[in-house]
């Protein structure tokens, strides 16, 4: 039951480290079970923010998984990077729109002479799988919104805890092979910062070359991938899944103008829906300024096995 999981997941996730009974902001949760927002704290500025606020939004992503700051305006590039940086070291391998503020910013839109276009719309995924280590934080910020551009969400450790005992033990077995077929990520692991089950799985159709499935000896440190599925097969079954699960476990996130979210990459898959791109003329402008930081760690099954290189 829903319960049950809520009640494992909260026994699995670490309590976070003391701190001082004055914290910098109000966290109110999203969902019982994950995400916050917070809307008494402003990110403007032009120093750095100081060490107390980034140890308390590191231990917020935590718990949390997410943390929506609300009502901050518009950021500059410049500002939403420092931050950023401040909470890793950013990686940006994405196109470089003509209209980003800075070459550390991605650009997204629903008008291409304004960002990015379609981005996210593939499917449900976590970011960078195409990278041996996926990225750790992706920062959302939002200039202007589109009426029907939600980000959609959902928490990989409930997502998994849904299904059955079946259906757990199959997807045990996958590696989703990327889709340039370099690596092979378990599609099932640990999460390195909280310690609880999570996934990692992309259903475009582009990002995954197929489902490398493990041999079935008891002692799970000795299985290998024997056979390859096509990707279509579990995307298809992911995608359906996670259709249903939204509206259970997850939040299709009605964005407002000044909305700064920081998303655990590694704990919540995401999608943009259809709405994301609506015509301007008729839903008006959408612009998001995303930054990325760099994975920490390969994504490691509980019996010790990781990511490897497929080719």
């Amino acid at each position: 039951t829903w319960a049950a999981c809520r009640a494992r997941h909260e026994a699995a996730v670490p309590a976070p480290r003391a701190m001082s009974a004055e914290r910098p902001y109000t966290a109110t949760p999203l969902l019982p079970h994950f995400g916050v927002v917070i809307t008494d704290f402003s990110l403007a500025g032009t120093g750095p923010l100081p060490p107390e606020v980034i140890n308390c939004i590191k231990e917020d992503m935590v718990k949390h998984r997410l943390v929506l700051f609300r009502g901050q305006g518009q950021l500059s590039g410049a500002r939403q990077v420092q931050i950023s940086k401040q909470l890793g070291e950013i990686e940006s391998t994405f196109y470089k729109h003509p209209r980003s503020p800075h070459p550390d910013i991605f650009r997204v839109s629903n008008d291409e002479r304004e960002g990015c276009t379609g981005v996210g719309r593939t499917g449900w995924h976590v970011d960078g799988t195409f990278q041996a280590k996926p990225f750790k934080y992706q920062t959302m910020h939002f200039h202007s919104v589109c009426d029907g551009g939600e980000t959609w969400f959902v928490p990989l450790n409930e997502f998994y805890e849904l299904q059955n005992e079946e259906t757990k033990a199959q997807w045990d077995r996958l590696w989703m092979v990327t889709g340039r077929g370099q690596y092979a990520h378990p599609m099932v692991c640990k999460h390195p910062d909280r310690g609880d089950t999570t996934m990692v799985l992309h259903c475009g159709s582009h990002f995954c070359a197929g489902w490398a499935v493990d041999s079935d000896e008891a002692d799970t440190s000795k299985r290998r991938p024997t056979q390859l599925l096509a990707a279509g097969v579990v995307q298809r079954e992911l995608t359906k899944r996670l259709d249903e699960a939204i509206d259970k476990i997850g939040v299709k996130m009605q964005w407002e103008v000044g909305d700064l979210a920081i998303n655990d990459n590694l704990g919540n898959c995401h999608y943009a829906p259809p709405g994301t791109q609506n015509a301007r003329e008729a839903a008006g402008l959408r612009i998001l300024h995303r930054t990325t930081t760099m994975g920490e760690a390969v994504p490691t099954k509980e019996d010790g096995r990781s990511s490897f290189m497929f080719s």
